[in-house]
């Protein structure tokens, strides 16, 4: 007698709206990404199209002379022959061989392809140099800069000043890591955006920055998240205060920022040096690389900051900024401030006992933003 076998027969999932909501999100976020990429293909291709009918205008123009007129008439009958296509204007087709004279090799071209013709139309107006130029180029590909963005940092000159800080990171971090960390450092930096007058201390300097937080991450370049200004650690039962303390995403590592109102001291990295290895102690993850050290001073001597740094086993970079100098406040103002006399006077007057100057108390320790 045979015996009927038992099926366990499995219960249909349950159709929830839940469920339909994260098939439907990721259909549409598949959609979008296809998009994406066939606007990118679409991109290249018209790039190289241009590319190559700028090649074609080189020839003819050293060739056969071409000037404005022939230009003119081949612009008409391209938009009377593609009406739906837009690009075949005099001015474009002025880019087209001018892009093609400045881009000669085929890769050179298919790199900038990459990024929107409006990139490249900017980088033929702004920069001459082709080598300097295709270095934008990549940049711009790499960090998926909108053209606003890429045209400051031209404007700034980030070609001369990316990677070009004195740092011991050669000799402190493992190779892959001490060339990404120089290449996020620059130098001088670019704080403009800041206004002082000309005998300002660190703190005016570091309200400047925190007044404008958000152009001082964009000049630190991308990848830096603000942790605290006037970082508080603590260092057998000793308060310490690290001015503008920051976390990397990309290195994986702290980076701790000290400013100087005055030009490169020694004993600068000595102090940093104490710093990186308390934050090492107190804050690195397991999983973090080794925390960086940044000195931005006023000015820096190159013989007196590599002597510096070349036996410090602390990765430490310095780098000289710019900063917008006023010789005064406005009027408005200073009719405010009281003079240095009136000071000294007030200060003559006040007897206060050594005893009873109160003590100073200790910050709070900064939210991490």
């Amino acid at each position: 007698m045979n015996k009927r076998r038992s099926v366990t027969k499995k219960s249909p999932l349950v159709f929830t709206p839940q469920r339909y909501a994260k098939l439907l999100e990721q259909i549409k976020t598949d959609i979008r990404q296809t998009q994406l990429r066939s606007a990118l293909s679409i991109t290249k291709e018209l790039i190289m199209l241009y590319w190559r009918i700028g090649k074609i205008l080189v020839e003819k123009t050293r060739e056969e002379g071409w000037g404005a007129k022939p230009l003119e008439r081949l612009s008409r009958d391209l938009k009377s022959d593609f009406p739906d296509i837009s690009g075949f204007s005099l001015r474009n087709l002025k880019y087209m061989r001018q892009f093609a004279k400045n881009m000669p090799k085929a890769n050179w071209a298919a790199a900038a392809a990459q990024i929107p013709w409006g990139h490249n139309m900017l980088l033929l107006d702004k920069v001459k140099d082709p080598t300097k130029r295709l270095w934008y180029v990549q940049q711009a590909l790499e960090s998926g800069w909108s053209r606003s963005v890429l045209e400051s940092w031209i404007e700034s000159d980030l070609y001369h000043r990316k990677g070009r800080a004195i740092t011991n990171f050669k000799q402190t971090l493992p190779p892959v890591q001490s060339d990404m960390a120089e290449q996020a450092l620059k130098d001088p930096y670019n704080l403009q955006f800041v206004a002082l007058e000309s005998a300002y201390r660190e703190k005016e300097l570091e309200q400047g920055l925190m007044d404008h937080l958000q152009k001082f991450l964009v000049e630190l370049g991308e990848g830096f998240a603000f942790m605290g200004r006037q970082y508080r650690i603590e260092v057998e039962g000793e308060d310490h205060w690290i001015d503008l303390l920051f976390y990397h995403v990309k290195l994986h590592c702290y980076v701790v920022i000290e400013l100087k109102a005055t030009a490169f001291d020694p004993r600068d990295a000595g102090q940093m040096n104490f710093y990186l290895s308390a934050v090492d102690d107190l804050l690195k993850h397991p999983k973090d690389q080794p925390t960086i050290g940044i000195l931005l001073c006023k000015t820096k001597n190159r013989v007196k900051v590599e002597y510096a740094l070349r036996r410090c086993s602390s990765p430490i970079g310095v780098s000289s900024y710019e900063t917008k100098i006023i010789k005064s406040l406005p009027k408005n103002l200073q009719s405010k401030l009281p003079t240095v006399s009136e000071i000294e006077a007030e200060l003559s007057t006040m007897e206060t006992p050594v005893n009873t100057i109160p003590r100073k108390l200790p910050k709070k320790k900064p939210k991490i933003s």
